[in-house]
């Protein structure tokens, strides 16, 4: 689909419909739609004065013009109340147009780009969600399907419509950014998706050899031999169930550091989690080819920057491996030891993710990152304290915290924080070994979390469980039911707007 920026009259565009996007409860149509409403008729105004529309976030009304202006239908789409207005409600209205649209299979639309009261939202803010609302909500994941002709609705062109000439380029460069944004997500979310036969830790890292083809990326995959001569012995245990050779992707963006920050990305790729010897029960477990959707997470980021080009240096750290029964798995009451020395009792080896994210932790060392950031599906506890519309976020430095909670209510990924306080870090004390996998059935977000800092020692960072929002069980105004390519959008706006961290936060 070609999405295009145009300026001009609404009423004279030539297109198959034409959105416009009006708050709650006005009564009076703004100005600068005057000439529109007059030229059909005052189609817009009789609605609004008759009650037939009353703007309430994501309220649809279809209007054909009769052939008064050039758009051949109007579509009217509520944006809810002025002053609770935010960008995810724009998000919201644009995804739902244009799911109207797409089910009428119109090729052409059109969408008039609309200012608020809010002078801390810009036109080009707006853009950005509109942009987001439109592509994430075309979103369909059809790989396996056998699709009919008439089953097919691709929109052609949408075209977006400004008003003052003086706007046309910064919004065509918000367009640019966001559909590039956009189109990461849409990648993240086809690779957890697929099927866990498909997507494997070698498809995985063909899809890291790709994303290193642009210009300032580089990958490197680790395979046993190399992993055995690090000590990466958590990854290696894990995956001694399973046929699929495990790999350890190594993505470097902007390695001539300079004096930029360097930001380590770490996302977990167990490409199929069936418990192990600890096995899950059958239901729900056809999820668990989802397991990776932290690395898919890293993997559309590093897919989005490359096309960005933001100045800090970044590195993606991606284990990946899956974690099946076998002769030769992994069982309850082994002992693994890290090559930083420290030994890991294991009492349930469906507490894997966190096995092979220590390995990550620990190379991450090499770099000697000013921050980090991992992201996993890592534990049901998260989902049972949160729910599905937060992800949980637990960490060492409060500066990044900040930022990651920011950079998550700006894309409306948010998070919520809990606590690592140090009584926790007693749950996890093993009576053989260091330490134990799990903290018992109390808190199994933060003991996961409290195990991940072991490893962490002394520089900056966060951890985030998307246990909860890695999908969605049933339509949304811009995601379809599956996969919602969560961190995404959030690391690639942290890496984005980065500043240097404080000497101060550094030294916590």
């Amino acid at each position: 689909m070609k999405l295009s920026v145009t300026f001009g009259a609404a009423e004279k565009k030539s297109t198959d419909i034409i959105i416009i996007s009006l708050f709650e409860n006005i009564k009076k149509i703004p100005s600068d739609l005057n000439a529109l409403d007059k030229a059909s008729g005052k189609a817009i105004s009789s609605l609004l004065q008759n009650g037939d529309f009353n703007g309430k976030l994501n309220e649809t009304i279809l209007i054909p013009t009769d052939k008064k202006i050039a758009p051949k239908r109007v579509l009217l789409v509520g944006l809810g109340k002025s002053t609770a207005f935010s960008l995810d409600k724009a998000r919201q209205a644009a995804g739902t147009a244009t799911r109207v649209i797409q089910e009428k299979k119109y090729k052409n639309p059109s969408l008039l780009l609309y200012g608020t009261e809010n002078k801390e939202i810009s036109l080009e803010d707006v853009t950005r969600s509109v942009v987001e609302g439109i592509l994430l909500s075309l979103y369909t994941f059809t790989m396996y399907k056998t699709l009919k002709k008439e089953e097919k609705t691709d929109i052609t062109n949408y075209s977006l419509i400004v008003q003052k000439k003086d706007d046309l380029e910064n919004v065509k460069s918000a367009v640019q950014k966001s559909q590039i944004e956009a189109e990461a997500v849409c990648f993240s979310r086809d690779i957890v998706n697929m099927a866990g036969s498909d997507a494997t830790p070698t498809f995985l890292a063909n899809k890291a050899k790709e994303i290193a083809k642009k210009t300032g990326v580089k990958c490197k995959v680790l395979s046993i031999p190399e992993m055995k001569k690090l000590g990466m012995n958590g990854i290696l245990n894990v995956s001694r169930g399973s046929s699929e050779p495990p790999k350890f992707i190594i993505l470097e963006y902007n390695s001539k550091k300079n004096t930029n920050d360097t930001i380590v990305l770490v996302g977990k790729g167990v490409t199929f989690d069936s418990g192990g010897i600890s096995l899950k029960p059958g239901a729900g477990m056809d999820l668990m080819k989802a397991d990776m959707s932290g690395a898919a997470a890293v993997l559309g980021t590093f897919k989005a920057i490359s096309d960005l080009k933001p100045s800090s240096h970044i590195v993606g750290l991606i284990p990946c491996t899956e974690n099946m029964p076998g002769g030769r798995a992994l069982k309850p009451g082994d002992i693994i030891k890290y090559m930083s020395g420290k030994t890991v009792e294991i009492l349930n080896t469906d507490a894997e993710g966190r096995l092979i994210l220590a390995d990550a932790i620990s190379y991450a060392k090499k770099y000697k990152p000013d921050a980090m950031i991992d992201i996993a599906t890592l534990t049901g506890a998260c989902v049972a304290a949160l729910g599905t519309f937060a992800s949980g976020m637990l960490g060492n430095n409060e500066e990044l915290k900040d930022r990651v909670k920011q950079s998550g209510e700006n894309c409306h990924e948010r998070v919520w924080e809990l606590p690592l306080w140090e009584e926790y870090n007693d749950l996890i004390k093993s009576n053989i070994a260091d330490i134990k996998n799990t903290g018992g059935k109390y808190a199994g977000t933060i003991t996961a979390a409290c195990f991940l800092a072991e490893f962490v020692e002394d520089f900056p960072w966060v951890h985030l469980d998307i246990a909860g929002t890695f999908l969605v069980e049933k339509d949304t105004p811009y995601i379809r039911k599956g996969a919602t390519g969560v961190g995404v959008r959030l690391l690639t706006h942290l890496v984005m707007n980065w500043k240097k961290m404080t000497d101060a936060s550094k030294k916590k």
